[in-house]
């Protein structure tokens, strides 16, 4: 059985490292840019006039940008509301390159995927701990009994903002019992910030957790082989959230993704 979930998180560690290195993965971000940062509608290195217009963007461009919007070239206005694929799915692209409109918290923006990005050539991988049974613990999420909560955590990119959290996610690590704070993602599956006492040393500064969904008794299991690097690790520019209070765990979890080779 063990020799079964070694070879399983083999296979995922190597769909990991194919993912983000992949031409729009994490590793292709190059910009992301805030609409209210550039008043004038011209974002840095990126043709056409950019506007936040109520519940959407609008983009004017002339073919001479060399903008596409849905595959077709753009001589006049499109609106864009936020793009809610992969960054391959996006609907504006300048020739390889792809624009992805998004909104945090009512502020638009916009972020620029290159698939030449500087960051995939140098990519060496991801330095990772071999899958170790002792990281794979029972775990039991207890929702709030006020539903979902919203605090407010710095970003990476130096702003904070709000962080939702639907319950608490409890489990013991050689005997002692530990909780996070977790989000419960639409599809029933749970999602952690975290930090332990590898943070900063011998690991990244924070990590990701994506339990699977808990069963009708809460139950689910925890397995630290699978944290993962929160995008920003991979990309600059990506505005992923710290750890909540309470994320900060005194277990040193030498376990799952470290840090980038």
């Amino acid at each position: 059985m063990t020799t079964d979930a070694s070879d399983e998180w083999k296979r995922w560690h190597e769909q990991r490292v194919a993912t983000v290195s992949a031409p729009y993965g994490p590793l292709a971000l190059t910009g992301t840019y805030w609409l209210e940062d550039c008043p004038d509608g011209r974002l840095p290195d990126i043709p056409g006039t950019w506007a936040a217009d109520g519940d959407a963007v609008t983009l004017t461009a002339t073919g001479a940008d060399g903008l596409t919007v849905d595959g077709r070239p753009l001589d006049g206005t499109a609106r864009l509301t936020a793009d809610p694929g992969p960054a391959s799915a996006a609907r504006v692209a300048h020739g390889e390159r792809r624009l992805v409109v998004l909104v945090r918290e009512g502020v638009w923006g916009v972020r620029d995927f290159d698939p030449a990005a500087e960051a995939r050539r140098a990519f060496r991988g991801i330095a990772a701990t071999p899958h170790d049974p002792r990281w794979s613990v029972p775990g039991r999420f207890t929702p709030y009994d006020s539903g979902q909560r919203s605090v407010r955590v710095p970003n990476a990119d130096g702003r904070e903002r709000g962080l939702g959290l639907g319950g608490e996610l409890a489990f013991a690590l050689d005997g002692r019992r530990h909780t996070l704070q977790v989000t419960v993602e639409e599809d029933g599956s749970l999602w952690a910030v975290f930090a332990d006492a590898t943070s900063g040393s011998t690991s990244y500064r924070f990590r990701f957790l994506r339990p699977g969904a808990p069963d009708a008794e809460g139950r689910t299991t925890v397995d630290f082989n699978r944290a993962l690097l929160p995008p920003c690790a991979f990309a600059d520019h990506f505005i992923c959230p710290f750890p909540p209070p309470g994320n900060t765990l005194e277990a040193a979890i030498e376990a799952g993704e470290r840090e980038l080779r």
